[in-house]
């Protein structure tokens, strides 16, 4: 698509999006309001895509977009921030050539066919981002990721863990046990039946050991959850038709059948032996995100998760890359109850009967219960199929009340991250980049995360603007 066929129908969130994001390098940011809480200590890192353009064309999909890295330092009251592109092989080249060089998620290689042959498909890095002690990774779930310097954003170039051999891939979704400082995370090697390689590391990101299963087909399989001692994968019936894609008729995209029935195929295992425990089937439904997961009193695991009916949800992800969406695609947060033993499904309800995505719970809690998970919402007064989530908001899972934190129109939250505070470990902080439509710019947003629904403690400006990405997280300060 030429990036003169812009509409002039769209919504503000559009603007994020119009040009390439600018980086910028480590500057003091501005206080817009409130004061910065001086026992916020740490560094907010956030990831997406940052450039949706090239050479007069746009990409096909936004999840194509090169990925590019904002890092937010919070120490003694101030903050800081530096914002880069991740200078994957891909990126480089085409920034050279000034034009699309690769196939992507969303679309084929430009030229003749025999292109998607011989090219490989470019990685973008621009999911999500894993902190480690000594190191960031940017991360792409179709392949290795990324290595940064926590600082200053360079890019070091791939890392693999060391073991990510050959064609191995490492998702965007790594689950870490705050106690024990293990990592566990998954990727697919695809073909007519593809490999579920499921990884544990270590705190430091070095991959101790690896299992593998043949699944059937090349389904999507963006997240999963820990729940206590199990790792639990909800398989959709999202199919890749493997030859038009292979030779390169179809991008990824548009080569993917809904097949409900095939049903949703439900995957347990052992996160100490990662071994099958057990294999399961149930209705079919799409999801991108998991809140979380736990195992109960009765031994049941218990899933909070974010459900689609279907996969309309691609088509309407791809159209953010035009500037202008129409097709409705409602998620709903939703719990099911499972035995883990049989991973057949004993209870299935809707938790919160809203418009919501990018579920997180406190990093603590992450395979336990918690009380609190935070979304990002649809306000309730917009036009729900055009418009990008405008709200944030804190789920009760005790009360079944929501909080929810109102931004005003033209204002667009990116996921909520919490981070713990410092010194009292009861409490915490929810923090957001927000996109402002009405003024052009982007800002970061602190609530107290027990007052959700009141003023933020804090906003502060960015020196440029950030467009709307996936996911981030938040890495506390050693004291």
């Amino acid at each position: 698509m030429k990036t003169s066929e812009l509409r002039s129908t769209q919504k503000a969130w559009a603007k994020a999006f119009s040009q390439p994001a600018k980086e910028f390098s480590l500057t003091s940011l501005s206080l817009l309001f409130g004061k910065i809480p001086a026992s916020l200590r740490g560094t907010l890192y956030r990831n997406g895509p940052a450039r949706l353009a090239r050479g007069g064309d746009r990409v096909g999909h936004w999840f194509d977009g090169d990925g590019a890295i904002l890092a937010v330092n919070f120490s003694d009251g101030k903050a800081t921030g530096v914002y880069r592109y991740v200078q994957t092989d891909g990126y480089l080249a085409e920034s050279q050539a000034d034009r699309y060089l690769y196939g992507n998620y969303g679309m084929t290689a430009p030229g003749p066919i025999w292109n998607q042959w011989f090219r490989s498909v470019k990685n973008s890095a621009n999911t999500s981002v894993l902190a480690l002690s000594d190191k960031l990774l940017a991360l792409w779930e179709g392949g290795k990721p990324h290595a940064l310097d926590l600082q200053t954003l360079q890019t070091r170039g791939w890392d693999d863990l060391s073991g990510l051999s050959g064609e191995l891939s490492y998702s965007a979704h790594p689950k870490q046990d705050a106690q024990t400082g293990e990592i566990f995370n998954f990727g697919i090697t695809p073909g007519v039946n593809s490999k579920l390689n499921i990884y544990k590391s270590d705190r430091t990101g070095k991959i101790v050991q690896k299992q593998s299963i043949t699944v059937d087909g090349i389904p999507l399989v963006h997240d999963f959850v820990m729940a206590g001692q199990y790792l639990v994968f909800f398989i959709p019936p999202v199919r890749v038709n493997l030859l038009p894609a292979a030779i390169g008729l179809y991008s990824f995209s548009d080569a993917m059948e809904w097949k409900p029935k095939l049903g949703t195929q439900i995957l347990i295992f052992d996160r100490e032996t990662l071994s099958l425990v057990s294999r399961g089937e149930t209705e079919p439904w799409y999801q991108w995100h998991f809140a979380n997961g736990y195992v109960d009193a009765n031994n049941l695991a218990v899933i909070d998760f974010v459900r689609y009916r279907d996969f309309q949800t691609n088509q309407r992800l791809k159209e953010v890359a035009s500037g202008e969406m129409q097709t409705p695609a409602k998620s709903t947060l939703w719990q099911v109850h499972l035995d883990p033993k049989t991973a057949k499904v004993q209870t299935s309800e809707e938790l919160l009967d809203r418009d919501c995505e990018f579920p997180v719970v406190p990093p603590s809690h992450i395979g336990k219960a918690s009380r609190f998970t935070y979304l990002s919402l649809q306000r309730q007064d917009v036009d729900t199929a055009k418009e990008m989530y405008g709200a944030i908001a804190r789920f009760d899972n005790q009360s079944s009340t929501l909080t929810e934190a109102e931004l005003g129109e033209n204002r667009y939250p990116m996921e909520p991250i919490y981070a713990p505070d410092a010194i009292n470990t009861e409490r915490g902080w929810v923090l957001t980049v927000v996109f402002d439509g009405n003024t052009n710019s982007s800002e970061v947003w602190i609530f107290d995360s027990e007052r959700l629904d009141d003023k933020p403690v804090c906003k502060l400006g960015l020196p440029s603007i950030v467009p709307m990405g996936f996911h981030g997280t938040w890495k506390p300060e050693i004291l």
